[in-house]
């Protein structure tokens, strides 16, 4: 039995093609996978904040010196690490905003990252310093486009800093086995957004009867 963790980013409700399609691979995941439970976070309706310094300055102290300041503030980060480890299998949904990840995504990624919890570090490290401590996990990832052309050798490949950064984050925790679910086309709409949404249907379809 596995454990899911399924994540939204999207501020938009059902005008969402990334929301629609966790949903529908969670759905399908879940007939070919009954015993398998499943966590839910909606960081594009309930968003988590920014990291401040109270923040800093508990996530850099051993818990052991944690007042009651810097444990209140470091209190969400931790729910949401323990949550982040729990998790077998991911599935996120995170639309392309201007190239790169939304902001309410990126304030996930922040609280989540954490020396000790997903990341280990060793100052005195001759090589490699940092090392992953989130290992054997494997992560879905939507992502819904208003164009197309990011992949690899498209016309806007050097403009991609979403999928880039996501492995490059990930992989800084230790998860490296990541699928890539694309919807693209959302600004043109019509024959050109339908083909891609069929396309990513088929994709989930696949990988949640594999």
């Amino acid at each position: 039995m596995a454990h899911l963790l399924h994540i939204d980013s999207s501020p938009r409700g059902e005008r969402s093609h990334s929301r629609r399609m966790t949903r529908e691979f969670v759905e399908q995941w879940q007939q070919a996978h009954p015993s398998d439970t499943v966590t839910y976070r909606d960081l594009g309706h309930s968003p988590v904040p920014y990291v401040d310094e109270l923040w800093i300055a508990a996530a850099f102290t051993s818990p052991e010196q944690h007042t009651p300041e810097l444990r209140e503030a470091i209190r969400l980060s931790d729910r949401l690490v323990d949550e982040f480890l729990a998790a077998d299998i991911y599935i996120i949904g995170v639309p392309m905003y201007n190239f790169s990840v939304p902001g309410i995504f990126k304030s996930y990624i922040d609280q989540i990252v954490r020396i000790g919890r997903t990341v280990a570090f060793e100052p005195n490290a001759t090589v490699n310093a940092f090392q992953p401590l989130v290992l054997g996990k494997k992560m879905f990832i939507v992502e819904a486009r208003g164009d197309s052309g990011f992949q690899p050798g498209g016309e806007y490949e050097k403009m991609n800093y979403h999928d880039p950064y996501l492995v490059t984050v990930f992989g800084f925790m230790g998860i490296t086995d990541i699928t890539f679910i694309h919807v693209e086309n959302d600004e043109y709409g019509g024959q050109k957004l339908s083909e891609s949404i069929a396309n990513a249907r088929a994709k989930i379809s696949a990988l949640t009867a594999a």
